[in-house]
């Protein structure tokens, strides 16, 4: 089995025949290279095959498409994230931040990324699994720290949004 360019791994035949006999959990969706010619009626059963990406594409236009691509309960994808942050707010001083933190994360169409981050989260903290207390340019963004990404307050350490959203 190897890596593609889109970080995907694609099974060759004989990677295929060891998936198919193994015991235990099989992947969600396997990428079996072109060379590989089966007939899905054996397999449709134990595992969903898929072509890998067309390497025709660059990375970019990879990341693109799958940005559209966020698996989460339709709760989270039919939230308005946005008045769920501002909700969240106490004072002034914050839903003016949060406001211009949104507004970045709007031009940079993310608010798909801050729903799945909510959804994370809950998760997370749901199934008691403990995450760091934040790391890198990340504790900037005080609409991160709202959501429970981080426990840095960034408007305490006087941190600009900018250093994240550039």
């Amino acid at each position: 089995m190897n890596k593609n360019k889109f970080g995907e791994i694609v099974f060759d035949d004989v990677d295929l025949c060891n998936l198919l006999f193994q015991k235990g959990e099989l992947p969600d969706v396997t990428f079996i290279s072109d060379s590989v010619s089966i007939d899905n009626s054996i397999v449709d059963t134990k595992i969903k095959i898929q072509p890998p990406t067309d390497n025709a594409l660059s990375v970019n236009e990879f990341d693109s498409l799958n940005q559209q691509c966020w698996y989460m309960p339709d709760d989270y994808k039919d939230m308005d994230i946005a008045k769920h942050i501002l909700d969240l707010c106490d004072n002034e001083e914050q839903i003016q931040r949060v406001g211009k933190e949104l507004l970045l994360y709007q031009e940079k169409n993310l608010f798909d990324l801050l729903k799945y981050l909510k959804y994370l989260v809950d998760t997370m903290y749901n199934n008691n699994i403990i995450w760091g207390v934040g790391r890198g340019s990340s504790v900037a963004s005080y609409v991160l720290y709202l959501l429970g990404v981080h426990k840095i307050d960034s408007i305490y350490y006087d941190l600009d949004p900018e250093e994240f959203l550039r």
